[in-house]
């Protein structure tokens, strides 16, 4: 089995990333009637028995990934309806305590989801980052009140790949009396992720971006908070009452076995996607005019954003042949420049002159190596001077 299709050169993984060999096989033994299909939540005969014990052995796996215990995995369709859940499901059940707060560099299943929350009346505060695109823990103190109950802020940023320090973060918001959620979507598998350590009381998390299926994901939700959080779905009150619906027995067990290929291999996979992140930005060093958003911050090296200072590049780059971003994936859909480099303080024509290369589990030295060439060929031919000694 092939792991990249064709002759693509993809650098799209903070996008989706593909299914991983192991993950396909894993799933596909739950399909079919030779499969462990039956529905895990309801039925008492033995194919919903086989399919329950699948299911709690990916609840196992994908709390195992993150220092977490097993009931404390929520199931949902993936990170957007973790993020609802955690802010909306917080909201509608908060008797006091109503403040939340949040950054303008969030992806926007939050933002779009406070936005909704403050239309309704509640009360939030949005953060601004420091010119290095970080959320600092001054600036977090600083925002919360008597009546902050909610903290929501992702670990990774989708777009410029910076880090937020959530260990240094939580204590702050847990001496204020409020909980913290944090958006692991792109954080999950690439760097080191332990929630008692870090102090986070609910964590949302999707695995197509671990190299497991579209359509599902989970919500960590910290014992003991379960009753504080309204449930967003109903129909029967699976899921601790949290998420009512079948279970969807493949896309569970890919996402399980995803985090466990994660848990097993990560070190390894992330430590040859920095040295490969090194190559591409040597590489592309010596190319007048392209220089790397947010440098000077914290940032995991499978995700690189590339400010580009040569007007009408971007169409050269794209092909069959090489995938990648112009921005991120809920921006491009809106077809307005991205919130987050406008919010690092890129103007909207410099934000669309932006594109973001990301790495992952299957990217390897050639691709890197093409990144390169097709990235110097195309400046070379919108602007001859552009490479240094040219």
């Amino acid at each position: 089995m092939t792991t990249n299709p064709g002759h693509l050169h993809y650098f799209d993984y903070a996008a989706t990333t593909p299914a991983d060999p192991r993950v396909i096989a894993a799933m596909s033994d739950c399909l079919g009637m030779d499969g462990v299909f039956g529905n895990p939540a309801s039925s008492s005969h033995d194919a919903g028995t086989r399919a329950r014990a699948l299911v709690e052995r990916a609840r196992q796996q994908v709390a195992a990934l993150i220092g977490a215990e097993a009931a404390e995995i929520v199931w949902t369709s993936g990170a957007t309806e973790s993020n609802n859940l955690a802010l909306k499901g917080y909201a509608e059940a908060a008797t006091a305590r109503p403040h939340l707060v949040t950054s303008i560099l969030e992806h926007k299943a939050i933002l779009d989801t406070a936005a909704s929350l403050e239309k309704r009346g509640t009360p939030v505060t949005w953060l601004r980052p420091a010119p290095d695109g970080s959320i600092s823990p001054a600036a977090v103190a600083a925002a919360l009140r008597e009546d902050t109950g909610l903290v929501s802020l992702m670990l990774v940023n989708n777009e410029i790949g910076t880090l937020t320090d959530i260990a240094a973060i939580a204590p702050i918001v847990h001496a204020a009396g409020a909980l913290l959620h944090v958006d692991a979507a792109q954080a999950l598998g690439k760097t080191p992720i332990d929630v008692k350590a870090l102090g986070i009381d609910l964590m949302s998390m999707s695995a197509h971006k671990v190299y497991g299926p579209k359509g599902i994901g989970a919500l960590y939700v910290r014992e003991g908070i379960a009753a504080r959080l309204a449930p967003q779905m109903h129909g029967g009150g699976h899921e601790r009452g949290l998420r009512s619906g079948t279970l969807a027995t493949h896309q569970i067990v890919g996402m399980g076995t995803a985090c466990a290929i994660a848990a097993a291999d990560g070190e390894a996979d992330n430590a040859r996607i920095a040295q490969l992140g090194a190559r591409l930005l040597d590489g592309i060093a010596g190319l007048a005019g392209v220089s790397l958003n947010a440098r000077e911050a914290r940032r995991i090296a499978h995700t690189m954003s590339l400010l580009v200072d040569h007007a009408g590049f971007f169409p050269f780059l794209l092909g069959s042949d090489f995938a990648v971003s112009s921005t991120s994936a809920c921006s491009s859909a809106a077809g307005t420049p991205s919130h987050v480099l406008m919010g690092i303080g890129l103007a909207a024509e410099a934000a669309s002159r932006t594109i973001r290369l990301s790495l992952g589990r299957f990217t390897k030295q050639e691709d890197v190596d093409f990144a390169i060439g097709r990235l110097r060929e195309v400046i070379e031919s919108v602007s001859p001077a552009a490479v240094q000694g040219a």
